[in-house]
């Protein structure tokens, strides 16, 4: 149980970097502000060559003998390495690896519903360590399992890819999958292996289509029709 902040005396972190009259090894080596070496010269002599430009002595290799030291300003390099940290922090990507369990024998119904969790994991960036257990002389039919996770990975096909193939391990088999970024994730495909949304589509122009294409048929037809009909009726009339 962590404790409460009130009761808490653990003291504040400290910057254990060593800067000024913190410094207190007789000698140092010193590096001007402009990056060029001064040389090794007395800790005394080098605090007062800093605090002449209005700067600051900062230890910055204290295993060195004798120490290496720099003439800068402390709070300005101190924020510059700040946000350079948390410039490193906001572009670094931090994978979550989810587990889904199943059973070989896993009926339909829960097979939806562990696929509507591996989605969602993967919708959501992380990493998904598929698991199929086995039991008892289940074991002896390892091929059933690796026919399940090919089937998972078929049917989430659009928003991951496998990156470890099924793989037996003792009486559990396992597959990773890995998910895709938002660019390289494809529309959900049916059975037919069109997008829903296309077949709508192209079933919607058929119908606006077939219409028109059958009124001019027919036209046609009439009209071909009427041609024959109307000669014999003139050539019967004289008699």
């Amino acid at each position: 149980m962590p404790i409460p902040r009130r009761f808490d005396r653990t003291p504040p972190e400290r910057d254990s970097t060593r800067i000024n009259e913190r410094i207190r090894v007789p000698q140092v080596r010193l590096i001007s502000e402009t990056g060029d070496q001064v040389g090794v010269i007395p800790t005394e002599q080098a605090l007062k060559y800093a605090q002449e430009r209005d700067l600051d002595l900062v230890e910055v290799a204290a295993d060195a003998r004798p120490p290496v030291c720099r003439v800068l300003d402390y709070s300005k390099y101190k924020y510059e390495q700040d946000q350079k940290a948390k410039q490193a922090r906001k572009h670094q990507q931090q994978v979550t690896i989810r587990e889904m369990k199943l059973r070989p024998k896993i009926a339909t119904h829960d097979y939806e519903t562990k696929k509507g969790h591996v989605r969602r994991f993967l919708d959501g960036g992380d990493k998904v360590k598929v698991t199929i257990m086995f039991r008892g002389r289940e074991t002896t039919h390892p091929e059933r399992g690796e026919q399940l996770l090919m089937r998972l990975a078929e049917d989430v096909a659009d928003l991951g890819t496998v990156e470890q193939r099924p793989s037996l391990d003792g009486r559990n088999m396992t597959m990773v999958m890995n998910p895709l970024k938002a660019k390289e994730r494809k529309p959900e495909h049916d059975k037919h292996g069109k997008g829903s949304k296309s077949r709508r589509a192209e079933a919607g122009a058929e119908e606006e289509v077939a219409p028109e294409a059958t009124t001019a048929a027919e036209d046609a037809k009439t009209e071909a029709g009427a041609a024959p009909s109307e000669t014999p009726a003139e050539e019967q009339s004289p008699a």
